[in-house]
């Protein structure tokens, strides 16, 4: 007889820390994949940025559209980045209650 598989048990996540941007990052959402490990990003600063996967991240950074990242702008040109920083869905809800993320803007 084979021993039975014991199930994991949902454990609800607890917010301890929530990673801010620091010095020159920038939040922003995820608005188009371009291919390969690019992708279209809004950035809270108002710009829109050519965005990219560092190789370190490339295989454990999971990205769709509406996700919300860090971007860390690069020193030449400002219109491109690094994406540094994937929020889960439980922080970006703590990101909306504490005003540190904007209410989504309808464009209708």
């Amino acid at each position: 007889m084979k021993p039975y598989k014991k199930r994991k048990q949902i454990v609800p996540e607890v917010i301890t820390r929530v990673k801010l941007p620091r010095g020159e990052e920038v939040m922003g959402i995820v608005e188009q994949r371009l291919g390969g490990n690019k992708m279209m990003i809004n950035c809270l600063d108002g710009k829109p940025r050519n965005c990219r996967v560092p190789g370190r991240l490339r295989r454990k950074l999971w990205l769709r559209p509406n996700d919300v990242v860090i971007v860390q702008p690069w020193e030449l040109d400002k219109d491109k980045g690094d994406i540094i920083f994937k929020y889960r869905p439980n922080q970006v809800e703590w990101l909306r209650k504490n005003n540190h993320l904007e209410a989504e803007k309808s464009e209708f």
